[in-house]
């Protein structure tokens, strides 16, 4: 394998029909690299709920997947409100998602803390009005 992979995938706002797409890749090329099932797993459950989370409540942005031979880091980096109470936002089931998308069967609140619980380490900064970024580490 090479030292590191760097990839990265545009994320655009309100388009469910793509919504899923990079995490699917980074899905495919962890297992032409012969990652462990159970690694690729958690790694293309936490990349789509914040790929998710990014196309419903941001206003798109991008998505920067670095592979080590002893990790792989997701960066998600969004133009959207900003995360107003992060500690909210992390209990289960607590969902700011419209109607509408709820509706499409998205928005149930679980995507921060689906993405906290299947990676190994997860930061989230914030600022109201600028954006944030989500870095969240699976370790091989």
């Amino acid at each position: 394998m090479e030292d590191r992979i760097i990839l990265e995938y545009p994320i655009s706002p309100d388009d469910f029909t793509r919504a899923g797409e990079a995490s699917s890749d980074v899905k495919k090329k962890l297992k032409q690299m012969g990652i462990p099932p159970e690694i690729i797993r958690k790694v293309a459950i936490a990349m789509y709920e914040g790929e998710i989370n990014m196309v419903i409540h941001a206003q798109g942005g991008k998505i920067t997947v670095e592979i080590l031979a002893d990790a792989v880091t997701m960066i998600l980096q969004d133009r959207g409100p900003g995360i107003p109470d992060v500690e909210l936002a992390m209990q289960a089931g607590y969902s700011t998602a419209p109607e509408e998308i709820r509706n499409l069967g998205f928005g149930a609140g679980m995507g921060l803390p689906n993405m906290k619980k299947y990676s190994d380490e997860m930061d989230i900064q914030t600022t109201l009005g600028v954006g944030t970024t989500i870095t969240m580490v699976v370790r091989l």
